[in-house]
């Protein structure tokens, strides 16, 4: 190596190790500048909703305190004190009144999304949840528009529910993994296009960032089209993941048509290679997931046995459904579930 080459990857060295330290002082700066932006809008709002409680019984008070304070502020202070968001501000502080409460690890960014969730066990769940999972503003509007709490909670009673709401999602047991539907927009395929399963699984691959977020906690990708031999057989598996909070491997089957019991049976014959041939000590057995454009809950229903799952099913839409849409179903799906509990006596 020659005199100049050596001077050359020396400067390089110094130029990362000092890129490294502007990188986390800019990172150290943001971050105290976000904690005090936020604590400041919450006394903002505390000190309008204090203030109106002094003239409640004035007709329009409020909004003639925010109109006036709009117009001194943004004189003084610029952009991001109009009326809007003074709303914002005041509701705010309403939400969260406890001011320890109020997460320094989100921005106002993220609060003004949270606002926007009426239920307060959903809010809770998505605040609690961005601070777990580190999402950012735009993967939270995602799962709150894709109304992921509904889509976890779909299978939980009340107590199950309030503690996805209090603690976030928790993986204990495996279908604790699963989510109906699974919303796959991001594939930018259409839902009503033909096409075929490695295509899906193609879109699938070139979006991996997407897909994990969609799959949740804890999973990284192994492999795609793992190919297995069974006496001179050849069989592939779609997707493989690993979960590291189930400490298990992942199996994903994509089904382009509706759910039949082939399916669900030759997702058992993988699981069984998996357990046999790729366990180690100290993992559990591996899950498997059958992705299909439409269930069908009979043979779901008696091909799968009861007790201890390992198999799940489940459908993915290839849009984003307006949470109208998405309500309905999960409505019907949630009256339906509660109508196999009724007959299973539970």
């Amino acid at each position: 190596m020659s005199k100049i080459q050596v001077q050359s990857k020396n400067i390089e060295q110094i130029y990362q190790r000092i890129r490294e330290v502007l990188s986390n002082a800019r990172s150290s700066a943001w971050q105290t500048i976000n904690t005090y932006m936020v604590a400041s809008y919450w006394e903002i709002g505390r000190i309008i909703i204090e203030e109106e409680q002094k003239g409640k019984a004035r007709a329009g008070y409020g909004e003639y305190i925010l109109a006036n304070l709009a117009k001194k502020l943004t004189k003084d202070f610029g952009k991001g004190f109009d009326e809007s968001n003074l709303r914002y501000i005041r509701k705010f502080y309403m939400v969260f009144p406890i001011r320890d409460a109020v997460r320094h690890e989100l921005s106002w960014t993220h609060y003004r999304l949270l606002l926007k969730v009426e239920k307060p066990d959903a809010r809770s769940f998505y605040e609690t949840e961005c601070v777990n999972s580190r999402w950012s503003t735009r993967e939270l509007e995602r799962q709150i528009s894709s109304l992921l709490f509904e889509r976890l909670a779909l299978s939980r009673d009340k107590k199950g529910v309030m503690e996805l709401a209090n603690k976030g999602h928790e993986i204990q047991k495996p279908e604790d993994l699963v989510k109906d539907p699974y919303i796959l927009e991001f594939a930018g395929i259409r839902q009503d296009e033909r096409f075929q399963e490695k295509e899906l699984e193609q879109a699938l691959i070139d979006k991996l960032q997407h897909f994990l977020l969609e799959l949740g906690k804890g999973f990284s990708f192994v492999a795609r089209q793992h190919r297995i031999t069974l006496d001179g057989d050849h069989f592939y598996i779609d997707l493989v993941f690993y979960n590291r909070l189930t400490r298990s491997f992942i199996l994903i089957d994509l089904k382009v048509g509706k759910l039949t019991h082939q399916d669900i049976g030759q997702m058992q014959m993988y699981l069984n290679y998996y357990r046999m041939t790729q366990m180690i000590e100290g993992e559990n057995e591996p899950i498997g997931i059958v992705l299909c454009a439409e269930k069908n809950e009979a043979v779901v229903k008696y091909t799968l046995p009861e007790g201890k799952k390992r198999i799940f099913t489940s459908r993915y839409k290839l849009y984003l459904p307006t949470e109208k849409e998405l309500a309905t179903e999960l409505i019907k799906e949630r009256q339906a579930i509660e109508m196999e509990r009724k007959l299973q006596g539970k």
